[in-house]
């Protein structure tokens, strides 16, 4: 799980999210053991021997930065290069094979498969999700309208009062975003929220990143979207293969890899 930091004091800047050293490794269980597994499993306890089935997948490899509040930090890299794997380590979600997480306040994960729940109304889900971001029924009754009206999904028809189960894979992305951006947050990490939806909705949505800023959190957006992490981030972080290639102001990050993309 992430460790707490305490806030800096004066005028220096203050770090929200140090990663330090940082391996997550996941272990793959192949095919060949349902039968008998469990007379298997004790065999390998009594002789020390590992699991053949299994298969170690290093997804972070030695990670390393600090992030500061105020900062808008873009992940950028090929699928599978690790990103979405780090901001859930980030969160606390995922736990290290070694180095450390350590993070100011509560960080928020924010992802277009973010768990609501599909067979609830669009209403339901906004209170359930308000709760889950810490907010109080009364202030996610107060802020209720301008979710919906933020998320856009009435905009055809009271769609907020239909089953999830019911929305496009767009309208439930947009949503979320909606839910989670209607609160100040220490750190808030959104994968891939801002490729959903039309040109309107990606202008309000990076409109609000950068008012999220300025209340004093930190945001890391993952997205495949130049354009968003060139409008909505002053900092990139580029993954290959696990490991951070480069790190830095986002016109220089964004050229050297569309460099590298374009070989």
């Amino acid at each position: 799980m992430a460790e707490h930091i305490d806030t800096a004091a004066g005028g220096e800047r203050i770090p929200t999210v140090i990663v330090d050293d940082l391996h997550i490794v996941y272990r793959v269980h192949g095919a060949g053991s349902s039968k008998g597994s469990a007379v298997g499993a004790l065999s390998r306890l009594v002789t020390g021997r590992g699991n053949p089935n299994v298969r170690m997948v290093h997804a972070v490899r030695g990670v390393s930065f600090t992030a500061y509040r105020g900062e808008s930090i873009g992940l950028i890299g090929s699928n599978g290069s690790g990103k979405s794997t780090l901001l859930k380590a980030v969160a606390g979600l995922l736990p290290a094979e070694s180095g450390k997480v350590y993070t100011q306040g509560q960080p928020s994960l924010l992802g277009v498969n973010a768990a609501l729940m599909n067979d609830l109304t669009g209403e339901r889900n906004v209170m359930l999700g308000g709760l889950a971001m810490g907010m109080s029924q009364e202030e996610v009754r107060q802020r209720y309208d301008s979710i919906v009206d933020f998320s856009g999904i009435n905009e055809k028809g009271d769609f907020i009062s239909l089953p999830m189960r019911t929305y496009s894979s767009g309208m439930a992305a947009r949503l979320r975003f909606s839910i989670a951006a209607a609160k100040s947050h220490d750190v808030l990490m959104i994968d891939e929220a801002l490729a959903t939806g039309d040109n309107r909705f990606r202008k309000r949505s990076e409109a609000r990143i950068r008012e999220l800023r300025k209340e004093a959190g930190t945001v890391f957006l993952v997205s495949h979207n130049n354009k968003s992490i060139r409008d909505t981030c002053d900092r990139v972080l580029w993954l290959e293969k696990g490991e951070l290639r480069m790190d830095g102001p986002t016109d220089e990050v964004l050229k050297a890899y569309e460099e590298f993309t374009a070989k």
